[in-house]
């Protein structure tokens, strides 16, 4: 696992971005395709910004998944993650070869097990993610789920976790964050070939410690991360201020 530390979230986002762009061309050019996840929220603002400025991607050789999305949310409302990607990446980007986004309104089951079926015929190359206040990774709320194999989850959200959904203008109350997700497990985020974990804010310092530098557990989802061959952390100096100076 590496680490960067970068000024601001803008500096974080370029380089996390940059680096993202970087992977995707090297793994078309090598592989022919490139199989990646894109995470969502106002983490990743900056990071996608970068990414779609990238290049040199011949995006017609690119599969895209997303880690999560609410159980029993619209697609129209302002927090879907669907209309996210949507509006944020595929509406300003040449078409990709293929892309699958969760659809969390109906059969929550019957969606888990269809994308768990298209993901176990594309290993991803890159994947980004972030990581949330509660130290969760996607929306593997602690105690995570280290052990599954299962692809996609159903999995219930902690308060901590629709308290930062709510804190973040998603949703005007508690009330209205869906208690429930389908969410890509930890053990499948762990097989990407290369994995930008982009943490801008100091809301998030404590779960970057927390990460970083206590023993890879459940308890601390995104402490897996340490565990990961090829993960590079991106933060900025708010989200990485309560690091010791050694973990820097």
């Amino acid at each position: 696992m590496e680490m960067m530390v970068l000024k601001d979230k803008y500096e974080l986002g370029i380089a996390a971005g940059k680096k993202a762009g970087e992977l995707i061309r090297n793994t078309i050019n090598e592989a022919g395709q490139a199989n990646i996840i894109l995470a969502t929220g106002t983490s990743q603002f900056q990071t996608l910004e970068q990414l779609i400025k990238e290049e040199g991607i011949d995006w017609n050789k690119v599969v895209m998944f997303h880690l999560d999305e609410y159980i029993g949310l619209p697609v129209t409302h302002p927090a879907s993650f669907r209309k996210y990607l949507k509006e944020r990446f595929l509406e300003k980007m040449p078409p990709l070869k293929a892309y699958y986004l969760i659809n969390g309104e109906e059969d929550a089951e019957a969606e888990r097990l269809r994308l768990n079926a298209i993901i176990r015929q594309h290993p991803i190359d890159v994947a980004l993610v972030g990581v949330g206040e509660n130290g969760h990774l996607a929306f593997n709320d602690p105690p995570a789920d280290f052990d599954t194999e299962d692809p996609y989850l159903v999995v219930n959200l902690d308060e901590q976790c629709r308290m930062q959904q709510m804190g973040e203008g998603w949703f005007a109350s508690l009330e209205e964050v869906p208690a429930q997700a389908i969410s890509m497990s930890v053990k499948q985020i762990m097989k990407s070939t290369h994995i930008i974990c982009s943490v801008p804010d100091g809301r998030k310092a404590q779960a970057v410690k927390d990460s970083i530098e206590q023993p890879v557990s459940p308890v601390y989802p995104a402490s897996i991360l340490q565990l990961h061959a090829s993960c590079i952390y991106y933060l900025d100096q708010p989200s990485a201020a309560l690091l010791s100076a050694t973990a820097q």
